[in-house]
Formats: C-alpha cells, structure tokens, sequence
C-alpha cells in the first residue's frame, strides 16, 4: 500500500491544465494504481533480513549497543557539505553497506541534505524528516517544505536534515519503467471484467516487476525499512548527533517506530504523523485502507452536495447516492475513456480517473479542485482536471517523465511484507469484501493488491510488533478521517509503543502537523523544543 501525503502542506491548488502541465510533487503516499495505486497502497511493515522471522506475536528486537567491528568505518564518517544549489541548504553523500549481514559485499550511496539552525537559541541538534511513500524524496522535502516551512522556533534551534532512503531519488534509485511505458502501466485497466482482461492486468505487473528486476537486481533485495532505518542511524552518527530526533509522515512513521525498535537508547525526540500499524499483513491493510477512503469519499461527498457546482448532486443527496453517480462514471470511462487534450494523446479512462479522485482524498483543500474536475469530465466530457489530479499523485511532470517514487514504492513494499494475495482467483473472491468496505474503490484496490505477487525478489519481513521498551517518549499523531492511515492504525501503534503518547487530530486529511490545527502544531512544537509530550489522550479539532 503507498502510503503518500503532500510534501508542502501548503493546500495549495492545482491547476486545471492540459498536455504537459507540470504538477507539483506528492511525498509520502499511500495508496496503490490503482495498478500503482495498489502497490502505493501497502505501506509495509518489515521485520528485515537481519532480524529473526517474525509473526504479529513477535516484537521488533532491539540491535546491540555496541557498533560491531565490520560497521565501524560507516560509524566513522564524516559529512563534507558542499552547495546543493538550493539557498540555505548543503549536502553531503555517506554511504552504508548495500547488506548489513556482510559489510564487505559493497555499499550504498546516502544523499544528504541539511539547513543548519538559524538562532536564536540553544542548538537542540538535528531534526530528520520524512515525508513517507514509501518512495518520498525527503531530500525534496526539506529544500520544498519542511527547511523552509517548519515553524520558525522549530528551525531556529535544530538543524533539518534529511535523507533519501535507499532506492530512492537521489540515493541509487530503484529503476523500472521508462515513461511511455509508465504511461501504459498507469492505464492498465484496474477492474478486470473478464478473462482477457484479467489476464492483461496480469501481464501489466509481471513487466512492471520484470523490469524493476531487469534494472536494479542487486538493490532490490536490499530497500527493506529495517534496512533503511539502520541507514538513518549511520547518518545520525556521522552529523555528531547522541540522539535522533525525527518528524515522520505516512509511511515515514513506520521508518520512525522501526529506527525506535531498533534503536531505542539512541530514540530523542520522535513525532510518527499519520501512523501506520506494523502488526498487521498486507490483506488487512490494504482492507483497512480502503475503507479509509470510503471514509473520505464519504467527507468529500457531504461537502460538494452542499456546492452549486456538485457533479453528484443537490443539496440533501445522500453520500451513498453520489458514491453511485461517481462509479457510474467511472464504467462510463471503463467504456469510453474521454479526451483530455494530452500532448502525448493519453485519454481519461477509469484506472487515471479513479487515480485522479483518490489523489484529491488526502487533503481537503484539493476538494473544489475535484469539483471542477469531475464536473468538466462528467458534463463536458474533458479529462483534463482528472488527468491532472492523477499525474500529481504519479509524479509524472509535463515531459513524460516520472520520478523513481512508483518504482521505489513497490521495491519496499513487497520487500517489507509478503504477498497480499498470489492468484487472480483469491482476488476475486476477496472483491465482495473490499466492496463491502468500499462502493466506490473496492474493486480496483482489491485488484492493486495483486501487484507484489509477481515481485522478482522475495520477502524478507512479516508483521511484527514494535515496543521500543527504553526509548523517550514518543508522539504518535492520528487522524480521526484519515483516507491513506486509518486512525485505528495510529491508536494500535500507540499502544504497542512502550513510551507512546496519542495525540488525536478530529478531522479530515492525511496527517496533521503543519496543516491548520494550532492545537496540533502547538503540541508537536512544544514537544519537539522543550520534550515535553501532549497529555495522554490529548485531542484536538
């Protein structure tokens, strides 16, 4: 599952544009599309190649103290900053082993990026952040947002840091598809209505999964989260830092209780926005998931019914009844895919326009943006807005070419956790489920949950639960109308964190922090300067 979110909280709106317009980047994801959407959609939960196999009975162990001899030349770098070309901001490459099992087989190349603490005030050390996926560049992410964005008091007393995880963006990425064949990928049809069909989405993942095979064999079997988080750890030590104190997003949330499973003498300060539940396989939170954005659909409708510009409906229109009016559109589309005015010549079909939808589901100030774009395709029968929508939540930019995140996203996900499902034929019979949970996108995600069956490389974790017995104390954040992580993922976190605390959020959106709750932002910050954690059961609207 990809667990994503938006980079810059900004809520700013997307123009509704044609062929070639370039769409800002969408970090940290959920979802998956829904041939990528799928694989996007199951964030995983990695118990990794170094720990022992592990059942959602099992917790995480926690790593000895003590650096082994063979790990101590990746403890004992340096960082050499030098320009990024970004104001404000420098970087660095580190680098770690490719297989922590056995050092000696070759390494890694880490990107690193900081904006050091711009005063007044005492230093507090690094803050890293990630903004999820997985498959986000955090890179990206602070030169976008967070160095930039984070509140002033946050940046003046820490350093921001971040890392591109292994496998992602500028830290050897995983590669898969070129963009025309992207562009074929993402068209795929997502709800197969025969066998022909089936088998054609059969045969769109087996080359997706081939091709990432065919361009990044050694890697594959080394992007797990456990694997990452170690990562973070050679960083921590490199920038001089007794602690981590981390801000996770998503997806980054898993990274984070991971790091503090492994870790949890070296765990400071640590906010897991939007939390993911590590105990649970990939069936179930990929069900759970869709439900989440039932949930939002749900959201969605209440409001456009209430707006004269509704392609659902009136005023009074029942959500159930605009949930209907949209999946007819979508077989409408499954039918006859609508022009979009692309300069590649892509039309609208159901696989981008059900994309396009779920991309406007993680934050609600994208909602008038999916007004306009449904009612363009629905009465004026222009797939622009929607191909938009969807081409943002690919990081698909107006040349044709994608960013790594799709690539990357699967890498980790079916590395972190075994298959959802092996055959078309369980698929089908677990469709009237994801139906039940979800009128409107139960079909197509329950189809996306195929995608790491055909995976070149196998599993190497299992659901596990993380404890972190010893670490500081921990803010998991929840929202309570979540679309990518349901709030029953952050309070079955909170209550596996041995020092967690839940800070609820009761409202709408993927993530809190940073995005209009001074209640929330006024939490993590005093928490993050003075490490002092919310009142257990602390909410907040």
């Amino acid at each position: 599952m990809h667990i994503r979110r938006n980079p810059r909280h900004t809520g700013r709106k997307l123009p509704l544009r044609r062929a070639r317009a370039s769409a800002p980047a969408r970090t940290a994801r959920a979802g998956g599309a829904l041939l990528a959407v799928a694989a996007l959609l199951v964030s995983a939960c990695s118990a990794g190649a170094s720990t022992r196999s592990a059942t959602a009975d099992v917790a995480l162990g926690a790593l000895p103290s003590s650096t082994p001899a063979a790990l101590s030349p990746y403890y004992g770098q340096k960082a050499r900053w030098h320009s990024c070309g970004v104001p404000g901001f420098e970087c660095a490459t580190l680098k770690a082993p490719l297989d922590y099992d056995k050092p000696a087989g070759g390494d890694v190349r880490l990107a690193v990026s900081r904006k050091k603490a711009t005063g007044p005030g005492k230093r507090l050390g690094s803050l890293f952040v990630n903004p999820g996926g997985p498959g986000g560049s955090a890179v990206g992410y602070v030169q976008a947002y967070a160095g930039i964005g984070y509140p002033a008091e946050v940046r003046s007393r820490y350093d921001m840091v971040a890392v591109d995880p292994r496998g992602v963006a500028r830290s050897e990425p995983v590669e898969c598809l070129d963009g025309r064949d992207m562009d074929t990928y993402t068209q795929t049809d997502s709800t197969p209505d025969d066998a022909r069909e089936t088998t054609e989405l059969v045969d769109a993942y087996k080359k997706f999964a081939e091709a990432c095979g065919a361009h990044s064999a050694k890697l594959l079997r080394h992007v797990s989260t456990v694997e990452t988080a170690r990562d973070m750890d050679i960083v921590r030590a490199a920038l001089g830092d007794a602690k981590l104190n981390y801000v996770g997003a998503s997806y980054g949330t898993f990274l984070g209780a991971t790091y503090a499973g492994l870790f949890p003498g070296r765990s400071g300060r640590l906010v897991l926005d939007g939390a993911m539940d590590p105990s649970l396989p990939a069936r179930r939170l990929n069900l759970d998931q869709t439900a989440g954005f039932e949930t939002a659909f749900q959201s969605f409708a209440k409001d456009c019914v209430q707006q004269p510009d509704c392609p659902l409906g009136a005023k009074g229109t029942p959500s159930a009844e605009a949930g209907r009016k949209l999946k007819a559109f979508f077989r409408k589309l499954d039918a006859h895919p609508i022009p979009t005015g692309d300069a590649d010549d892509r039309t609208l079909g159901e696989a981008l326009a059900t994309t396009g939808v779920i991309a406007a589901m993680y934050d609600e100030s994208s909602w008038a943006q999916l007004r306009e774009a449904l009612s363009s395709g629905m009465k004026e029968n222009d797939g622009a807005g929607l191909l938009v929508l969807a081409d943002s939540y690919y990081e698909r930019d107006g040349d044709g070419r994608y960013s790594n995140l799709m690539s990357a996203n699967a890498a980790v996900n079916c590395l972190d956790l075994p298959p959802a499902y092996d055959s078309p034929e369980e698929v089908e019979k677990a469709v009237p489920a994801f139906e039940k949970a979800s009128p409107v996108f139960g079909e197509g995600l329950a189809w996306a949950s195929l995608s790491c069956a055909y995976w070149p490389v196998g599993p190497t974790g299992e659901p596990h639960r993380i404890e972190a017995r010893g670490a500081a104390p921990i803010v998991v954040v929840g929202t309570t109308r979540d679309p990518a992580t349901p709030y029953r993922w952050a309070r079955a976190l909170a209550a596996q964190l041995s020092s967690a605390r839940l800070l609820t959020y009761e409202g709408d959106g993927h993530t809190a922090y940073g995005r209009g709750s001074a209640c929330i932002d006024s939490a993590i910050n005093t928490y993050l300067l003075r490490g002092t954690p919310p009142v257990a059961g602390k909410r907040c609207s």
